[in-house]
Parts: structure tokens; C-alpha cells; sequence
């Protein structure tokens, strides 16, 4: 694993291109994510304005450009969930497998603790064996499965659940 210099940052409006780009990329390549719809700047941009401070989004950028981006996501909107939040981490994929994800994640733990979570939680593709090899290796347990849970290009896949208390 090669990790080059990379400064983790608040996302700003000036970085929804890359984040497009980026989350665009995950959902082609069907690893990640259930999403099926492309999205365009200005979603990501309105997106990114909708966020408060305690559900961030960040992104990695290194001296080429941004890398990655993870958001602390809200779980469920019923009040008992309000310690509980879902993530989501992307990593582009000429820079995947770099320890891009890893400092992602491990910034968003923090951020999860100083925010007053007290667990996070994810759902992933039961085929995203990278992402769930990163995630055991941050400390996440895993909760179960939700067999035929979504249709990716006509095919029922699976959808791997895993937490981590903080």
C-alpha cells in the first residue's frame, strides 16, 4: 500500500466535480454502491449545501487533485437513531488500493466521535471485497446480510451490513 502526501478537508462547492466524478465511477463499476443514476455537479453541489456540520463530507486531496471523499450520512430520521450515522467512502479508481479509503475512514471516525455518535454503521455489495476487508480492518463487525436485497443490470445482488461502536 502506497500512500502519497494527502491533506483530509471539509468538501467545499469548488470540489463537487471531483466528487461527481468520483462517486460516478462507483456506481459503473458496480462494486460499492445500489445507485444506478449518474449524478451531475449541481446535485453534488446542492447536495453539499444540504449538509450540516455534524453529517460532514471530506475529501482526500493530493498534490494531483482529489483523490476520495467519505460523508458521515444520516442513519434514520427517528429521533432514538440520532447516535447512529451510516458513511459512505469513494475512492477513484485509478488511486484505489493506495490507502486512500483507509485515511478517509479513520478521519471520519474521528469526526463520528467528535460529533457525539456512537456508532456507525454501513451497508456495501456483498461482491465489494476490498471495501469490506478495509472496514474489518477499522474495526467494523459483521451484522448480516440482506440476501437479494437490490438488482444491479438485472441480477439480484446481496448487501453486507457491518458497525462499528465507537
Amino acid at each position: 500500500m502506497t500512500v502519497t502526501t494527502v491533506t483530509i478537508r471539509g468538501a467545499t462547492a469548488d470540489d463537487a466535480d471531483a466528487i461527481c466524478a468520483i462517486h460516478n465511477e462507483g456506481i459503473v463499476d458496480r462494486v460499492a454502491t445500489l445507485d444506478t443514476e449518474p449524478r451531475t455537479p449541481e446535485m453534488v453541489e446542492a447536495w453539499l449545501a444540504d449538509r450540516t456540520h455534524r453529517h460532514p463530507v471530506i475529501v482526500a486531496e493530493a498534490p494531483t487533485g482529489i483523490v476520495g471523499w467519505g460523508s458521515l450520512n444520516r442513519f434514520n430520521p427517528r429521533a432514538a437513531y440520532d447516535h447512529v450515522a451510516d458513511f459512505s467512502v469513494y475512492v477513484a479508481r485509478h488511486r484505489r488500493g493506495q490507502g486512500f479509503g483507509r485515511r478517509i475512514l479513520e478521519q471520519l471516525i474521528v469526526r463520528a466521535r467528535t460529533n457525539g455518535f456512537h456508532k456507525l454503521v454501513l451497508a456495501t455489495l456483498g461482491n465489494n471485497r476490498a471495501g469490506i476487508a478495509l472496514y474489518t480492518r477499522t474495526g467494523f463487525t459483521h451484522v448480516g446480510v440482506y440476501r437479494e436485497q437490490g438488482q444491479l443490470d438485472g441480477r439480484w445482488v446481496d448487501v453486507v451490513i457491518m458497525e462499528r461502536l465507537l
